[in-house]
């Protein structure tokens, strides 16, 4: 089987798909639970051949803000994880880990996604956006810069995932009012309470226009 077909083959039929949806959701749910089981558990848990099975790497590729990646990865790993301790894009924030903050907000081909809540395995094939990926070079996105004019960060550590809802906001067409954008960016929280300049900032990108 030539390259071509080998990559075709595995855009289709990925290795998350090839097991049943009974199965993979078994495997999700143990997954989980060792997640939040003691060290010492899972240092035991290791030792038995068919929990072993779910630590075993499994091989993905996606492209991660225009650059490909061909990786390995354990069934339990979160997107999340994956980019800021494989990748090294640290510019993703963990906050609550429990989908709740929006810190970890990315694109998945385009559309806003809590990392912490994805699965690394279930991107295969699909093109990633963090906050990083935004800006051109040098050239910050209008987005960034109009969260600067209008001091929409205080301590800015959920300044990235804001920023990445704030795009798809825009992108979706929800910004047509205070109301709108406050309703849609409600699943980001800002315990500094940044909120009216975050509004004044998206509300400013959505009236300029142009492609975001």
């Amino acid at each position: 089987m030539d390259k071509e077909k080998k990559l075709e083959n595995i855009n289709e039929n990925p290795p998350y798909k090839q097991e049943s949806r009974r199965g993979f959701l078994k495997k999700s749910s143990a997954v989980m639970a060792l997640a939040l089981a003691p060290p010492a558990l899972l240092k035991a848990a290791e030792k038995d051949e068919t929990i072993a099975s779910y630590f075993e790497k499994i091989p993905l590729e996606l492209s991660v803000n225009g650059t490909s990646h061909k990786l390995s990865v354990e069934p339990r790993v979160t997107l999340l994880d994956l980019l800021r301790e494989q990748l090294h894009l640290t510019g993703t924030k963990k906050g609550c880990d429990w989908g709740q903050c929006g810190a970890c907000t990315v694109h998945v081909d385009g559309k806003r996604t809590l990392s912490c809540l994805s699965l690394a395995v279930m991107q295969h094939g699909k093109e990633i956006t963090t906050i990083e990926g935004l800006a051109d070079g040098d050239i910050l996105h209008p987005m960034q810069e109009a969260f600067i004019k209008h001091d929409g960060f205080q301590c800015g550590y959920c300044t990235p995932g804001h920023i990445m809802s704030a795009v798809a906001c825009v992108r979706e067409g929800h910004a047509g009012s205070v109301e709108e954008i406050k309703h849609y960016m409600s699943g980001n929280i800002c315990r500094c309470g940044a909120y009216p300049n975050i509004v004044n900032a998206i509300k400013e990108v959505n009236e300029k226009g142009g492609s975001i």
